[in-house]
């Protein structure tokens, strides 16, 4: 059985939603020197974030340990 992350899928899935372009999602994560750098260039103008949001709902990515954020 493959380690999952203790990091909820769900609230990763919204805080980049509605928050990604600020990099909240990374912070939750534990990815704080991204999440800064996101802060800073405003999610890659929307589209590192966009980049996140589908990685994150294919379920391929990772927190701060590098376990990866899976819904159950």
């Amino acid at each position: 059985m493959e380690a999952k992350s203790e990091k909820g899928f769900v609230p990763t899935v919204l805080l980049c939603l509605f928050l990604g372009t600020f990099g909240i999602h990374r912070f939750y994560v534990g990815k704080i020197g991204t999440g800064i750098l996101m802060i800073l260039t405003f999610g890659g103008l929307g589209i590192w974030a966009l980049v996140d949001l589908i990685v994150i709902i294919c379920q391929n990515f990772k927190d701060k340990r590098g376990l990866f954020i899976k819904a159950n």
